[in-house]
């Protein structure tokens, strides 16, 4: 069948047509097929097959405008997404798989340090299927990729298991096994250019079939992982931006607090050393700080007793910033006083408050003298600057009461002189007596209760000192007379024995050495409180003389010896105190247990005796003294008792009872 030959004209535009219309290049190899298929000359022939080349070679170039196109595109939507950067992960993501897509291979991956670990690790994959290969890990120098992030120069190989460039590990081929892959290209992500250039990690391109690696796909890679380096640098940045504007924030914070509260702890300091400044005694203080602090607050003096307490522990103390020396002290108020007492010896030894039982303590000192203890209720939390405040009140509270104490000590050497005037001369001008003291702000007109203390060895030049602590904020007074220390005491509910046995005490604590203490009075007037002197006096050395140093006691708790040394010679005092029981069952029940206790002892203790002295069966002897035994007590028949019972028997026959 022979054909009809066409003009190459016609060839030549088919040709533009399948340009035109972006065909493969096999289509255009078959027109020049078909030109001969159609009976072209071998001129025209000849001048469609130039035609086709330069139709190829034009193909190639727009086939190579429109990847380098592409690469553009996906290198400014690269640029892109690092100028709206927000998520690090989400980029680095973008990238890889931008590159799988532009190299046409099938998977994609980039590989990042691990500075805690020494190796590098798989941070993110496209195209990836095998999980132990997404795991792998890689120390520097190992296959492929450890060649490139030691060398910081991209390599390609056609078939990584055949290529002995780089070390092979068991791991790192068993992982490439899994996923398959055959030709890998690797490029650094660097930052920095030249040899000061530093490696922080690597981006690849693979495939699972043989294949060589073209320089513009190596130069593609590289631009992709330069870019991959400019987002994890600057994510880094930006992270370590945010973590310095936390830290200043934080540190802005601090400093804020630290400012508020160094103003309130000057507006504080000036608040109470205004107080101070103003004659504010302990009670306002104490009033300030729990205002302050919002809590309760107490005052304790050197030996635990309450000085004030503003607050819900308002029980503990008065609220006019005294408690008398002359009250006494429950078992449950000692032990609380003790506990407060240790408790601001920590403090003491700590230089700093205390948190103990529920409470904080702060010790109040005068260089290492503990003068007492500020205590704060209800503020378990305590801050930092709450408790640095709370420390410098117990200064405040500190010089506050050295300040009381060295006025009440001048205040009471002044007041000394008018005791030792009374003492020695009461009767030389008692109404002058009374009008110093009065001026003194000291009635003597009113009753006072008297105490006389005595200790001995180094400890008899402190007590002087520790009178004047004891009787600090009581309305006491005391003085120096004939080798012992006198107190003159308001009465304050307590008798005078209860009063010198607590004086014994805590005077004691004060000195570090017994003190003993005799009590007298209540006495008012110049002559009753001199008499009331020379009775405790003798109290004091009848003490000694039966083994009680370091205790206290008045002169009607001595029994007959009471009688024997009083002013007064109280003898129906000393028989209702011996016999008392005993006459006051006899009055109620017509009994007879005074007069057979007469006979028993007249008896010299023979109930045979006594019996037929008192004209009853012996059983009835026995059966009364049983009685008199459960009404006076077990020891009723020691030596000692005994003699005050004949004593007191004796005086109440010749009172004519």
């Amino acid at each position: 069948m022979s054909h009809t030959p066409q003009s190459p004209a016609r060839h030549l535009r088919r040709l533009l047509e399948l340009l035109a219309a972006g065909a493969p290049a096999e289509e255009l190899g078959t027109v020049a097929a078909e030109a001969r298929r159609n009976g072209a000359t071998a001129e025209d022939l000849a001048e469609v097959e130039q035609a086709t080349e330069a139709a190829l070679r034009v193909h190639s170039t727009l086939r190579q405008h429109r990847r380098r196109e592409a690469e553009l595109t996906a290198l400014f939507d690269t640029a892109g997404d690092l100028a709206a950067l927000r998520d690090l992960d989400a980029v680095l993501r973008s990238i890889v798989r931008r590159a799988r897509m532009l190299l046409g291979t099938d998977t994609a991956y980039l590989t990042l340090p691990d500075e805690e670990a020494g190796d590098t690790f798989m941070r993110v994959t496209d195209g990836s299927v095998s999980e132990l290969f997404q795991n792998l890990r890689l120390q520097l120098g190992e296959g492929l990729g450890g060649l490139v992030a030691q060398t910081a120069r991209p390599y390609a190989t056609p078939d990584y298991r055949t290529d002995d460039r780089f070390l092979h590990t068991g791991s790192i081929d068993a992982g490439v096994l899994d996923e398959g892959l055959v030709a890998i290209l690797g490029v650094p992500l660097l930052l920095g250019s030249g040899s000061g250039g530093q490696v922080i990690g690597a981006l690849f391109a693979a495939d699972r079939t043989p294949r060589t690696f073209a320089p513009d796909e190596v130069a593609l890679l590289c631009s992709l992982a330069d870019h991959a380096a400019i987002a994890i640098d600057t994510a880094k940045a930006m992270a370590d931006a945010r973590i310095a504007l936390a830290e200043l924030a934080e540190a802005n914070a601090v400093i804020g607090e630290h400012s508020a509260a160094i103003q309130r702890a000057e507006e504080s300091h000036d608040r109470l050393t205004d107080l101070v400044l103003r004659g504010g005694d302990v009670a306002d203080v104490a009033d300030a700080v729990a205002g302050l602090l919002k809590g309760d607050v107490a005052v304790h003096d050197g030996s635990g007793r309450p000085l004030t307490t503003v607050g819900a522990h308002d029980g503990a103390a008065s609220g006019d910033g005294g408690g008398a020396p002359g009250g006494g002290e429950d078992g449950a108020g000692a032990a609380e006083a003790a506990d407060l007492v240790a408790a601001a010896k920590s403090s003491r030894a700590a230089a700093r408050a205390v948190f103990r039982d529920g409470r904080w303590v702060c010790a109040m000192l005068a260089g290492q003298e503990l003068l007492g203890c500020l205590v704060l209720y209800g503020r378990p939390d305590l801050d930092g600057p709450d408790q640095r405040l709370f420390e410098r009140s117990s200064v405040v509270t500190s010089l506050l009461l050295l300040l009381r104490r060295s006025v009440a000590e001048t205040e009471n050497r002044v007041r000394g002189d008018l005791i030792t005037d009374l003492l020695t001369a009461p009767d030389r001008d008692p109404a002058g007596l009374v009008a110093r003291g009065r001026r003194l702000g000291f009635d003597l007109d009113r009753p006072h209760i008297l105490l006389a203390a005595r200790t001995g060895g180094e400890a008899r030049d402190r007590l002087a000192d520790a009178a004047v602590q004891y009787l600090f904020g009581g309305g006491g007074v005391s003085a120096e007379h004939e080798g012992a220390v006198v107190l003159l005491l308001p009465p304050g509910g307590a008798g005078p024995g209860e009063a010198a046995r607590l004086a014994a005490g805590q005077l004691g604590q004060l000195v570090g050495s017994p003190v003993t203490v005799a009590g007298a009075g209540p006495a008012a007037g110049p002559r009753a409180i001199a008499d009331a002197h020379t009775e405790g006096v003798r109290c004091l050395r009848a003490l000694r003389v039966l083994g009680r140093a370091g205790h206290g006691a008045s002169v009607a708790e001595l029994g007959f010896l009471g009688v024997l040394l009083g002013d007064h010679h109280d003898v129906d005092g000393f028989v209702t105190t011996a016999l008392g029981p005993l006459l006051e069952y006899d009055a109620q029940r017509g009994t007879q247990l005074v007069r057979t206790l007469r006979a028993y002892f007249d008896c010299g203790g023979s109930l045979t005796r006594a019996k037929e002295d008192l004209h009853v069966h012996v059983n009835t002897v026995v059966q009364r003294l049983d009685r008199v035994q459960a009404l006076l007590g077990p020891g009723w028949n020691t030596p000692e008792q005994a003699l005050e019972l004949q004593l007191a028997l004796r005086l109440h026959l010749l009172s004519g009872a």
